[in-house]
């Protein structure tokens, strides 16, 4: 009868945390359309390639990936189309200004469904990492890990 559909499900960018330094978090409501929600409920979307872009004044999340539907009939959602995400008046003006700046960018960090059902993205004004910082992150991971197994023993 299909894939199971998970109680609770949250999709997560780990690259964005890796790549980026967060200023400041949106939760954002998402326009969907036919059968994206039942895929979403079986957890079949990549958000790791995404990014947001303004579009005659509205927020829209680009090159995620929700995949096709296995059950549908013949009227299946397009993978990777433009969605439209929902924010106030006062967020999309404060990342509008904010987006002025150079080097700042909006990410999806995750996506979920909400207690009411209700399909929502985690979004973040963020600003891109120099590798150096990248090295640095990727060696403090791994002095801690270190440290952790030393304390095992």
């Amino acid at each position: 009868m299909g894939d199971e559909i998970k109680k609770e499900i949250t999709i997560k960018n780990k690259k964005a945390y890796f790549q980026y330094d967060i200023l400041d978090e949106y939760e954002a409501g998402i326009v969907l359309k036919g059968t994206e929600i039942k895929s979403i409920r079986q957890s079949k979307v990549s958000i790791k390639e995404g990014y947001c872009a303004f579009n005659k004044g509205e927020l829209f999340v680009f090159n995620i990936n929700i995949s096709p539907y296995t059950e549908a009939s013949f009227e299946n959602h397009e993978m990777s189309r433009p969605r439209k995400l929902l924010l106030n008046k006062n967020e999309i003006n404060k990342l509008k200004k904010a987006k002025k700046d150079v080097g700042l960018t909006i990410v999806p960090l995750s996506l979920y469904i909400n207690k009411k059902g209700l399909a929502k993205m985690k979004i973040a004004l963020a600003k891109g990492k120099k590798m150096q910082d990248k090295r640095e992150k990727i060696k403090e991971k791994d002095i801690k890990r270190q440290l952790d197994r030393a304390a095992k023993r």
